[in-house]
């Protein structure tokens, strides 16, 4: 299965790419869809978010656990789905969040974030493909060992990232970030079952911009276009 990503990523993962794990993961992945089971999201969507979002433009990283299992949700972006589809109760305490953070957001129409990822949030889940109606069932096939290179080489080789980390399976990766030189900013998971404890009032969305502008950088619009 061909691998589509920006160029500026494919020199980092290249060495990643190659390795056997990897080769397994996208033989396996080809052999299931020849084999007539619905997986999500599709092939090309896949690693759509080192498609829109180049490896030197990364300013903030969001991390999620695996794609939506849901007929035509998941598209390569964490917590994102296509347009015409309903949100999902994360997304929509996320766009809660965002309402009660900025007076001015209105309430999306779709729940497309790819206007954040082109801006330089790295929508980015631990793994990166499911079985239909499955959660977490590709999460053992090594997926975990390529977004985690994933986000120590982000640590390595760039500095003043904002990693948002929602949730305890988000906060594990904190050893894989150099807090020295990156900013992290930690609360509960936006799940309905997880809200209320810490993610509605975490303020991440303004705090973030905060960061940015404090460093020079342009500000996300986090208005859904």
């Amino acid at each position: 299965m061909p691998v589509q990503i920006d160029d500026s990523w494919n020199k980092v993962l290249q060495q990643e790419l190659s390795k056997p794990y990897m080769q397994n993961l996208l033989d396996f992945l080809r052999d299931e869809k020849t084999a007539g089971r619905k997986l999500y999201p599709e092939s090309e969507n896949i690693f759509k978010a080192f498609e829109l979002t180049p490896f030197y433009e990364v300013k903030v990283v969001i991390l999620g656990q695996d794609p939506y299992h849901g007929h035509n949700q998941a598209h390569g972006l964490a917590f994102s789905v296509q347009k015409g589809v309903p949100f999902p109760p994360s997304l929509r305490n996320i766009f809660k969040e965002l309402m009660a953070e900025f007076k001015d957001f209105n309430y999306p129409i779709h729940g497309d974030l790819s206007h954040w990822a082109n801006q330089g949030v790295l929508l980015l889940n631990a793994a990166l493909s499911v079985e239909a109606n499955k959660p977490g069932s590709h999460q053992k096939l090594g997926w975990n060992n390529f977004t985690d290179k994933v986000i120590s080489s982000l640590s390595e080789n760039r500095s003043g990232i904002i990693f948002l980390l929602w949730g305890q399976y988000a906060q594990a990766k904190l050893a894989l970030i150099n807090r020295n030189k990156h900013h992290v900013l930690i609360s509960a998971h936006p799940s309905p079952f997880s809200a209320h404890r810490g993610f509605l009032g975490n303020d991440h969305f303004k705090k973030a911009n905060e960061i940015l502008e404090r460093e020079g950088k342009k500000r996300i619009d986090w208005q859904i276009r």
